[in-house]
């Protein structure tokens, strides 16, 4: 009996030593579990780890904070201050990628972790934020051996079912995380590549729906350049294993739109409008259409650029059976309360009947 004592204490001094010599890798990110997320425990442990999603919340942190937590939708979130908070453990299932696809595998949950990072798809992200999924990104990477071209936006993954405005599965559901498929962006995240194209787009299991988001994803459309900090790393694209007919299957090359420009100063510093922009035709326009060179803010502006009413919204007309495919185009303009918002960044939700659709005469 003595031994079995003396041979357990040996064991139990020999592990502590191996402890004390050998530590486990601690974590270099410091992360809070302030929003922990009690439906924690009930989630499945992840059996691979494929891809890092990256999210916006399009919310503040409190409001995206308290949702995540309730519902345990991502494993991290990474707040405006640089603050990383932990809301499901990396080894488990968050839902955060709802319906999805990656590379012909389904509910992209189940091989990957979401990062929410508080923000606009749309808008620039201040430094400090960068940092901080810069660095968090970066040591998952590590974790996972995750390559640059797996750390996706939540748009590359997402697509949506057939409905009345697409008769195919497509990709173009969301634009959630855009942003962080930009060069400039990437750049700033310590990313040297990104997906080249869309693998179940070729495939023919998606279609595009929504072609300024696929021209983000994989073309030249950067809104980010000049706004984000990080090192200067060069970012590459792999090219596709194919010819071109995938380049005129997505539209090609696309253009960011170009900002609204700012009111003109009068004498003495007063404000003073601007005259109406003059139109300016690109060359990645729709046969019969012009792109103008600055975005119209109103009715007003709309019809001194050309541009009439298509049609009205209505139970029966459907965006879609209006414009047919340039519904979402850059140079196709709803009018929404007064608001002028241009088909590439229109929300399908607010679509409703009595919303005019305004496109250039022909």
């Amino acid at each position: 009996m003595a031994e079995r004592r003396g041979i357990r204490a040996n064991a139990a001094i020999s592990l502590l030593l191996l402890f004390c010599l050998f530590p486990p890798p601690a974590s270099a990110i410091e992360a809070s579990n302030r929003y922990r997320s009690p439906r924690n425990p009930e989630r499945k442990i992840r059996r691979s780890t494929e891809l890092i999603v990256l999210h916006t919340t399009e919310a503040p942190a409190r409001s995206s904070l308290n949702k995540l937590s309730d519902r345990g939708e991502a494993h991290y979130c990474v707040t405006e201050e640089g603050r990383i908070y932990r809301i499901v453990d990396r080894d488990r299932e968050a839902f955060h990628a709802g319906r999805s696809m990656w590379r012909g595998k389904e509910d992209v949950d189940k091989f990957s972790i979401g990062i929410e990072c508080v923000g606009h798809h749309d808008k620039p992200m201040g430094t400090v934020q960068i940092a901080a999924i810069r660095d968090l990104v970066a040591e998952l990477k590590k974790m996972y051996g995750i390559p640059d071209e797996r750390v996706v936006c939540h748009s590359h993954v997402a697509y949506g079912a057939p409905n009345k405005w697409h008769k195919h599965r497509h990709r173009g559901r969301k634009r959630c995380g855009m942003l962080f498929a930009m060069p400039s962006m990437r750049r700033a995240l310590g990313l040297k590549s990104r997906p080249a194209y869309d693998a179940d787009i070729r495939a023919g299991r998606l279609i595009v729906g929504d072609r300024y988001l696929n021209n983000v994803l994989y073309g030249r459309i950067d809104t980010m350049i000049g706004k984000t900090g990080g090192s200067r790393v060069p970012v590459r694209t792999p090219k596709p294993a194919s010819g071109g007919w995938f380049s005129k299957l997505i539209g090609g090359k696309g253009r960011p739109p170009d900002p609204t420009p700012e009111a003109t100063r009068a004498p003495g510093g007063k404000s003073a409008a601007a005259p109406p922009p003059k139109p300016a035709i690109r060359k990645n326009a729709a046969p019969g259409f012009a792109v103008t060179a600055a975005r119209p803010r109103s009715a007003a502006e709309l019809k001194a650029l050309g541009y009439e009413v298509k049609g009205t919204i209505s139970r029966q007309r459907t965006a879609m059976k209006i414009a047919g495919r340039a519904w979402n185009r850059s140079d196709t303009y709803y009018l929404i309360r007064g608001k002028v918002v241009s088909g590439d960044k229109v929300d399908t939700s607010k679509l409703w009947p009595g919303v005019s659709i305004w496109m250039r005469k022909k």
